[in-house]
Parts: C-alpha cells; structure tokens; sequence
C-alpha cells in the first residue's frame, strides 16, 4: 500500500463531498477537520468541483484531498493542478489509470467484478474502490472477492453510513470506507458547519468504538495472585481461566502473576483498529510506549500508553 493510502487506512473514512458553490467548500472542509477527520474526495459531478478543491487546498494544506468521479485524463489534470492528492474513479477506466500511474499519482478506480480488478492488480494496484457497495453484495460480495485476491484491499463507498460502517471497517481487507452522511447537501446548502462537525465527531467516536474491555490487578507474586482469583470466585461465583501470566476470575478481570505496567495495574481499552485509535489519539498528543507493541502479522493489535491514570497503566487492544 502507499504512503498516501496507509494515511487513509488510518483515517478510516473519507467522506464524500458535492459542491455546488466553491464559496462553501472550505467551510465544509474545517469542519471536517474540526469532526476528527483531515480527509475528503470532492467529486467532479458539478461545475464547483475544480475551484472547490483549489480553495480547499489553499486553505487547508494539510488535509487529505481527493478528486472523485473522475472520468478522463483531462480531469485529471485539472484535479491534480488544483491540489487533489489522489483520484477516485466510478469504474476502471483504463485510459485514466494509466495515465495516473506513468504520472505517479494515486488512483483507486472502481471495481465491482473480477475482470475490473484482474486489470487493477495487473496495473499494479493493490486497493480499489467498491461501488456501490450496498446495493452491488456489500460485505458478502467483498468477502468473495477476497478469497482469490488474497492482497486485494477495499474503500466501498454507496450506501454506507454510520450505523453500518463498523461492520465494513471490521474485515480487515477494508482499508476506508468513503461516504456522504456528514456533508448532506442540505446542511452544506444551508451552511451547517456546526452540525457537520458534530456528525463528523460522532462518527469517529462510534467508528474507534473505545469501551472497557478489562482490568488487570498486579501482583507480586503467584501465591498472591492465586489468593486473590479464589477470593473472587468465592464471593461471585466467578470461574477461573488460567493464562500464561495470568488468571482471569471473570471477562473483565484478569489478575496478574506479575507487575505489568502500572502502579497497581491496567485498564485493557478495547478498539476495532488499534492502529487507527493510535493515529486519532496522537492527534490529540496522546504518548505510546511502542516496546510494548504486540503485532499479528504486520498489524498492530495491542500498545500501552505512556501515562497513567490514577495509578493504571491504559493498554489499547483490538476487540
């Protein structure tokens, strides 16, 4: 994947924006910005488009900045001239993705069936747009694909919205998912701002989706410990599931044969994506001690954080 598209698998959401007066566009784009999220594709499918991308990225120079229903190479150029950082097509184009490749420009052009995304891998692309994904199989059709395609990633976009996007976001072969519940024409039209920053906000606490998952209480030792989960158990009726370090007395606690981080222990803070909760935390100057990383493959799946909170040490895992 590209340096440009791991920044919008960290993103998680680009949301997809109409514009029909250039003079709304930076507007809607803080407050986007303002929501959590420095990402949008402006799609070509008015006269606005072009100029909106250009006060965008003027204005925003920062943010992550697409040119969507992009149907030819002259489109293209124009996009990438007024500040678009990479191109989104309906279908596979192959003229247009050609020519994004030779010029180096990112690209991800739609793909509903096999034959499309045979061209896009033979293209040497890796992540392609579904669409529309509701009404083309959803995730059902996605996870079909998967199977032969095994490097294949995904940005569904068409019928997405915040009470589905967790369960897109959750197979893992989906990198973003694109969508235009935050910026509805109507709220840009009658300039929302405010309300597009707090759908844009809402959206990415339900998408981190962050909840306790369990506590973990330290110990000196395993006479200590074991002390203390047959106490438990004695008191609610608990039944013991022993680990390695570990012996959890129930779901949410987990008694520890050892110190682990934290004067007296650790908070476990579950998130769909550990890497997108990191990327969203840091944004707010939250510190992660990374020698305490665990991966599954390449995907990071577990990170303490640097501070503590009254004494427990917060530990992001994914659930």
């Amino acid at each position: 994947m590209s340096e440009l598209l791991n920044e919008i698998s960290k993103i998680g959401i680009v949301p997809v924006v109409v514009l029909e007066d250039a003079d709304k566009a930076v507007g809607v784009a803080k407050a986007l910005q303002k929501g959590g999220i420095n990402c949008a594709e402006v799609t070509f499918r008015t006269a606005a488009a072009e100029e909106s991308i250009k006060n965008i990225a003027h204005a925003c120079p920062d943010m992550l900045l697409g040119a969507g229903t992009v149907l030819s190479i002259e489109q293209v150029d124009r996009a990438a001239a007024a500040g678009a950082k990479f191109i989104v097509t309906p279908g596979y184009n192959p003229s247009v993705v050609d020519y994004c490749v030779s010029k180096e420009i990112p690209v991800v052009p739609g793909c509903m069936g096999t034959n499309a995304i045979e061209m896009a891998l033979e293209a040497g692309l890796d992540t392609v747009k579904f669409f529309p994904a509701e009404a083309a199989g959803g995730l059902k059709m996605m996870k079909a694909l998967a199977g032969p395609y095994t490097n294949l990633k995904f940005i569904p976009t068409g019928g997405i919205n915040k009470d589905n996007l967790c369960d897109y976001l959750a197979f893992k072969k989906i990198i973003a998912c694109g969508g235009s519940w935050m910026v509805k024409g109507d709220l840009v039209n009658n300039d929302r701002f405010d309300e597009i920053e707090r759908i844009t906000a809402e959206t990415v606490d339900k998408m981190l989706n962050f909840r306790v998952v369990h506590i973990g209480i330290n110990n000196d030792d395993e006479e200590e410990a074991n002390a203390q989960v047959r106490k438990l158990n004695e008191l609610f009726g608990f039944k013991s599931d022993v680990k390695s370090a570990s012996t959890f007395a129930s779901d949410a606690i987990e008694v520890c044969r050892k110190r682990f981080p934290g004067l007296h222990g650790h908070i476990a803070i579950g998130t769909g994506n550990v890497e997108r909760a990191v990327y969203y935390l840091e944004k707010k100057g939250v510190e992660f001690d990374f020698s305490t990383a665990k991966y599954k493959g390449e995907r990071l799946t577990s990170v303490y954080l640097t501070d503590c909170i009254g004494g427990f040490a917060i530990h992001l895992v994914e659930k």
